[in-house]
């Protein structure tokens, strides 16, 4: 078997209005509602997608041991890293740890750490 890239990956929320203000508002994702029946919330940037599940169990299958604030992941930026934490900062989204060197999938980076609204660690990435 050969693998070539994570198609999405899955957050809960508690709260859907502040988790689509956090990607949309002030990361610049695009929101969608897939399976208009039973309204699947996904979060769009580049060729990533997010789902959005607003309890735990709402889609089956799920993970085993799904909550609220477990994921921890990075997302990439073409923008300059220093821009980034100052428009986080602007935005009230406290940087609990950067500006920071790191090794990313393709190579160095420099890296900020924020929590999105549910707990989530969301490393933000720029690759230098």
């Amino acid at each position: 078997m050969t693998l070539n890239r994570i198609d999405h990956f899955v957050i809960t929320t508690k709260n859907l209005c502040q988790c689509l203000h956090f990607y949309v508002d002030i990361l610049g994702m695009e929101h969608k509602i897939q399976r208009e029946e039973n309204d699947q919330h996904t979060l769009h940037f580049g060729n990533q997608k997010i789902n959005i599940h607003t309890y735990v169990g709402e889609f089956q299958p799920t993970a085993k041991h799904a909550e609220r604030g477990c994921a921890d992941f990075c997302l990439i930026t073409n923008d300059d890293i220093n821009q980034v934490k100052k428009e986080m900062e602007r935005n009230g989204v406290e940087v609990i740890a950067g500006i920071i060197k790191t090794e990313g999938a393709q190579g160095e980076m420099k890296s900020i750490y924020v929590y999105d609204p549910d707990g989530n660690l969301v490393e933000i990435a720029s690759y230098l």
